[in-house]
Protein backbone atom coordinates (compact mmCIF):
# COMPACT_ATOMS: atom_id res chain seq x y z
CA UNK A 1 0.00 0.00 0.00
CA UNK A 2 1.34 3.42 -0.94
CA UNK A 3 2.15 5.87 1.83
CA UNK A 4 0.42 9.23 1.64
CA UNK A 5 2.87 12.11 1.94
CA UNK A 6 1.93 15.79 2.16
CA UNK A 7 4.67 18.12 0.90
CA UNK A 8 4.40 21.85 1.67
CA UNK A 9 7.07 23.51 -0.48
CA UNK A 10 6.88 26.69 -2.56
CA UNK A 11 9.69 25.91 -5.03
CA UNK A 12 8.23 24.05 -8.08
CA UNK A 13 11.55 22.35 -8.94
CA UNK A 14 11.89 20.87 -5.46
CA UNK A 15 8.23 19.81 -5.40
CA UNK A 16 8.78 17.93 -8.66
CA UNK A 17 12.05 16.41 -7.42
CA UNK A 18 10.52 15.14 -4.16
CA UNK A 19 7.36 13.84 -5.87
CA UNK A 20 9.40 11.94 -8.45
CA UNK A 21 11.89 10.30 -6.13
CA UNK A 22 9.54 9.50 -3.24
CA UNK A 23 7.38 7.71 -5.76
CA UNK A 24 10.31 5.28 -6.07
CA UNK A 25 9.93 4.29 -2.41
CA UNK A 26 6.18 3.70 -2.52
CA UNK A 27 4.86 7.17 -1.68
CA UNK A 28 1.90 9.01 -3.13
CA UNK A 29 2.89 12.67 -2.75
CA UNK A 30 0.45 15.57 -2.63
CA UNK A 31 2.33 18.86 -2.99
CA UNK A 32 1.15 22.38 -2.18
CA UNK A 33 3.04 25.67 -2.01
CA UNK A 34 1.49 27.70 0.82
CA UNK A 35 0.85 27.51 4.56
CA UNK A 36 -2.85 28.03 3.95
CA UNK A 37 -3.17 25.00 1.69
CA UNK A 38 -0.92 22.93 3.94
CA UNK A 39 -2.93 23.69 7.07
CA UNK A 40 -6.20 22.94 5.28
CA UNK A 41 -5.00 19.54 4.06
CA UNK A 42 -3.50 18.60 7.44
CA UNK A 43 -6.85 19.35 9.08
CA UNK A 44 -9.06 17.67 6.48
CA UNK A 45 -7.24 14.47 5.54
CA UNK A 46 -5.07 11.63 6.86
CA UNK A 47 -1.36 11.40 6.03
CA UNK A 48 1.53 9.07 6.72
CA UNK A 49 4.21 11.79 6.57
CA UNK A 50 4.36 15.59 6.41
CA UNK A 51 7.37 17.26 4.75
CA UNK A 52 7.59 20.98 5.46
CA UNK A 53 9.56 23.87 4.06
CA UNK A 54 10.02 26.57 6.67
CA UNK A 55 10.09 29.68 4.50
CA UNK A 56 6.76 29.88 2.67
CA UNK A 57 5.24 32.88 0.88
CA UNK A 58 2.36 33.28 3.35
CA UNK A 59 3.94 32.13 6.62
CA UNK A 60 6.28 29.74 8.36
CA UNK A 61 6.23 25.95 8.20
CA UNK A 62 6.87 25.89 11.94
CA UNK A 63 3.28 27.08 12.40
CA UNK A 64 2.02 23.99 10.58
CA UNK A 65 4.26 21.78 12.71
CA UNK A 66 2.84 23.34 15.89
CA UNK A 67 -0.68 22.72 14.59
CA UNK A 68 0.14 19.07 13.95
CA UNK A 69 1.65 18.58 17.41
CA UNK A 70 -1.53 19.93 19.03
CA UNK A 71 -3.43 16.97 17.60
CA UNK A 72 -3.91 13.77 19.59
CA UNK A 73 -2.98 11.60 16.60
CA UNK A 74 0.71 11.36 15.74
CA UNK A 75 1.92 12.45 12.29
CA UNK A 76 5.64 12.21 11.49
CA UNK A 77 7.12 15.54 10.36
CA UNK A 78 10.29 16.18 8.35
CA UNK A 79 11.65 19.71 7.86
CA UNK A 80 13.12 20.34 4.41
CA UNK A 81 14.53 23.84 4.28
CA UNK A 82 17.30 26.20 3.25
CA UNK A 83 17.69 27.32 6.88
CA UNK A 84 20.80 25.32 7.69
CA UNK A 85 22.11 27.18 10.74
CA UNK A 86 22.23 25.07 13.88
CA UNK A 87 19.81 27.38 15.72
CA UNK A 88 17.24 26.88 12.96
CA UNK A 89 17.67 23.12 13.01
CA UNK A 90 17.28 22.99 16.77
CA UNK A 91 14.19 25.24 16.60
CA UNK A 92 12.59 22.88 14.09
CA UNK A 93 13.30 19.85 16.26
CA UNK A 94 12.13 21.63 19.41
CA UNK A 95 8.87 22.47 17.66
CA UNK A 96 8.26 18.76 17.24
CA UNK A 97 9.82 17.72 13.94
CA UNK A 98 11.10 14.15 13.74
CA UNK A 99 13.86 14.95 11.28
CA UNK A 100 15.50 17.87 9.51
CA UNK A 101 17.15 17.93 6.09
CA UNK A 102 18.82 21.13 4.83
CA UNK A 103 18.84 22.28 1.22
CA UNK A 104 20.64 21.50 -0.98
CA UNK A 105 20.12 17.85 -0.11
CA UNK A 106 21.06 14.45 -1.44
CA UNK A 107 18.14 12.61 -3.03
CA UNK A 108 19.54 9.33 -1.71
CA UNK A 109 19.64 10.73 1.82
CA UNK A 110 16.10 12.08 1.51
CA UNK A 111 14.81 8.66 0.43
CA UNK A 112 16.73 6.90 3.20
CA UNK A 113 15.34 9.24 5.87
CA UNK A 114 11.79 8.93 4.57
CA UNK A 115 12.06 5.13 4.57
CA UNK A 116 13.35 5.19 8.15
CA UNK A 117 10.51 7.46 9.33
CA UNK A 118 7.86 5.32 7.63
CA UNK A 119 9.32 2.09 9.04
CA UNK A 120 9.11 3.53 12.54
CA UNK A 121 5.58 4.75 11.92
CA UNK A 122 4.51 1.27 10.79
CA UNK A 123 6.13 -0.23 13.87
CA UNK A 124 4.18 2.17 16.12
CA UNK A 125 0.91 1.26 14.42
CA UNK A 126 1.57 -2.47 14.68
CA UNK A 127 2.54 -2.16 18.33
CA UNK A 128 -0.61 -0.21 19.12
CA UNK A 129 -2.88 -2.73 17.40
CA UNK A 130 -1.29 -5.62 19.29
CA UNK A 131 -1.04 -3.92 22.67
CA UNK A 132 -4.50 -4.88 23.88
CA UNK A 133 -3.86 -8.61 23.38
CA UNK A 134 -0.43 -8.72 25.03
CA UNK A 135 0.36 -9.03 28.71
CA UNK A 136 1.34 -5.76 30.35
CA UNK A 137 5.00 -4.92 29.79
CA UNK A 138 6.35 -2.11 31.92
CA UNK A 139 9.61 -0.67 33.15
CA UNK A 140 9.73 1.22 36.44
CA UNK A 141 12.55 3.44 37.71
CA UNK A 142 12.32 5.73 40.74
CA UNK A 143 8.70 6.77 40.19
CA UNK A 144 9.06 6.76 36.38
CA UNK A 145 6.73 4.17 34.80
CA UNK A 146 7.10 3.23 31.14
CA UNK A 147 4.21 1.21 29.70
CA UNK A 148 5.73 -0.33 26.60
CA UNK A 149 2.50 -1.72 25.12
CA UNK A 150 0.57 1.54 25.41
CA UNK A 151 3.64 3.67 24.71
CA UNK A 152 2.71 5.71 27.75
CA UNK A 153 4.82 7.27 30.51
CA UNK A 154 3.95 8.37 34.05
CA UNK A 155 6.05 10.17 36.62
CA UNK A 156 4.80 9.81 40.21
CA UNK A 157 1.41 8.67 38.78
CA UNK A 158 1.12 11.77 36.57
CA UNK A 159 0.90 11.10 32.79
CA UNK A 160 3.76 12.58 30.77
CA UNK A 161 3.09 13.45 27.13
CA UNK A 162 6.04 12.43 24.94
CA UNK A 163 6.45 12.52 21.19
CA UNK A 164 7.09 9.20 19.46
CA UNK A 165 10.81 9.90 19.19
CA UNK A 166 11.10 11.05 22.82
CA UNK A 167 9.41 7.80 23.89
CA UNK A 168 11.75 5.72 21.72
CA UNK A 169 14.77 7.49 23.19
CA UNK A 170 13.59 7.05 26.78
CA UNK A 171 12.73 3.37 26.25
CA UNK A 172 16.13 2.71 24.67
CA UNK A 173 17.87 4.24 27.67
CA UNK A 174 15.64 2.49 30.22
CA UNK A 175 16.26 -0.90 28.66
CA UNK A 176 20.03 -0.41 29.13
CA UNK A 177 20.49 1.24 32.55
CA UNK A 178 24.05 2.34 33.20
CA UNK A 179 25.23 1.79 29.64
CA UNK A 180 26.84 4.84 28.02
CA UNK A 181 25.74 5.68 24.47
CA UNK A 182 27.51 8.14 22.20
CA UNK A 183 25.40 10.49 20.09
CA UNK A 184 26.38 8.56 16.96
CA UNK A 185 25.19 5.31 18.55
CA UNK A 186 21.86 6.85 19.50
CA UNK A 187 21.38 8.18 15.97
CA UNK A 188 22.01 4.71 14.60
CA UNK A 189 20.01 2.71 17.17
CA UNK A 190 17.06 5.04 17.84
CA UNK A 191 16.73 7.11 14.67
CA UNK A 192 17.80 4.32 12.36
CA UNK A 193 20.53 6.13 10.46
CA UNK A 194 24.03 7.51 10.93
CA UNK A 195 25.00 10.89 9.57
CA UNK A 196 27.93 13.00 10.67
CA UNK A 197 26.89 16.45 11.76
CA UNK A 198 23.42 15.54 13.03
CA UNK A 199 24.39 14.93 16.66
CA UNK A 200 22.43 18.10 17.50
CA UNK A 201 19.30 16.02 16.83
CA UNK A 202 20.17 13.85 19.83
CA UNK A 203 21.03 16.84 22.02
CA UNK A 204 17.74 18.57 21.23
CA UNK A 205 15.60 15.52 21.94
CA UNK A 206 17.41 14.79 25.19
CA UNK A 207 16.89 18.37 26.35
CA UNK A 208 13.18 18.13 25.57
CA UNK A 209 12.93 14.73 27.26
CA UNK A 210 14.66 16.00 30.39
CA UNK A 211 12.31 18.99 30.54
CA UNK A 212 9.40 16.56 30.74
CA UNK A 213 10.65 13.77 33.02
CA UNK A 214 13.21 15.42 35.28
CA UNK A 215 12.18 17.36 38.37
CA UNK A 216 15.39 19.36 37.98
CA UNK A 217 16.43 19.20 34.30
CA UNK A 218 19.76 20.88 35.06
CA UNK A 219 20.53 18.12 37.58
CA UNK A 220 18.98 15.09 35.87
CA UNK A 221 18.17 11.96 37.83
CA UNK A 222 17.32 9.71 34.87
CA UNK A 223 19.18 10.75 31.69
CA UNK A 224 22.72 11.62 32.69
CA UNK A 225 25.52 13.21 30.69
CA UNK A 226 28.85 11.42 30.55
CA UNK A 227 31.14 14.28 29.62
CA UNK A 228 33.17 13.72 26.47
CA UNK A 229 31.36 10.46 25.68
CA UNK A 230 27.56 10.71 25.56
CA UNK A 231 24.62 9.81 27.78
CA UNK A 232 23.43 7.01 30.03
CA UNK A 233 20.33 6.11 32.02
CA UNK A 234 20.05 5.99 35.80
CA UNK A 235 21.32 2.74 37.33
CA UNK A 236 20.86 2.31 41.11
CA UNK A 237 23.90 0.02 41.24
CA UNK A 238 26.01 2.98 40.11
CA UNK A 239 24.14 6.12 41.16
CA UNK A 240 23.06 4.98 44.62
CA UNK A 241 26.34 3.33 45.54
CA UNK A 242 28.43 4.81 48.42
CA UNK A 243 31.41 5.20 46.09
CA UNK A 244 29.37 7.26 43.63
CA UNK A 245 27.99 9.41 46.41
CA UNK A 246 31.52 10.21 47.58
CA UNK A 247 32.66 10.92 44.02
CA UNK A 248 29.98 13.51 43.32
CA UNK A 249 30.00 15.13 46.78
Amino acid sequence: MQKRVLLVEDEPEIRHLVETHLGDVGCDVTAVGTCRHGEALVASDTWDLLILDLMLPDGDGLDICRLVRQSESYLPVMMLTARSAEDDRVLGLDTGADDYLAKPFSVLELKARVRAILRRSDAYANAASEAESRPAEQLAHEGLLIDINRRAVELDDIPIQLTAKEFDLLLHFARHPGRVFSRAELLDQVWGYSHEGYEHTVNSHINRLRAKIEKQPTEPRFVKTVWGVGYRFFDPRIDDSPAHARAVS
